[in-house]
């Protein structure tokens, strides 16, 4: 069973500032959580297969097709700024 003392020393380790109320419904949450969590672990899961995901997925990417890029002369009229054949940016890094 989780304690108002035990939820106080969780959020003390965790750097958290809890109010009064805030500790007393945290302990009912947490009480409710680990509760639920007991009922699951009494499930028969032996022949339920692990998944990763509910609903079976499949790659629904395109086929890569090979086809003609534009040239490098074409993307740099396109370019706000250039300098010597490459794309001008602001400088984000000091």
């Amino acid at each position: 069973m989780i304690t108002k003392k035990d939820v106080q020393y969780i959020a003390h380790l965790s750097r958290i500032h809890l109010a009064e109320n805030e500790a007393e419904s945290l302990t009912k949450n947490l009480e409710g959580i680990l509760t639920y969590i007991e009922k699951l672990k009494k499930l028969d899961v032996a022949d339920v297969k692990p998944t990763s995901h509910v609903l079976p997925l499949e790659n629904v990417f395109r086929e890569d097709v090979v086809r003609e890029s534009l040239s490098q002369n074409d993307v740099m009229n396109m370019a706000v700024e250039k300098n010597k054949g490459s794309f001008k940016v602001p400088q984000v890094i000091e």
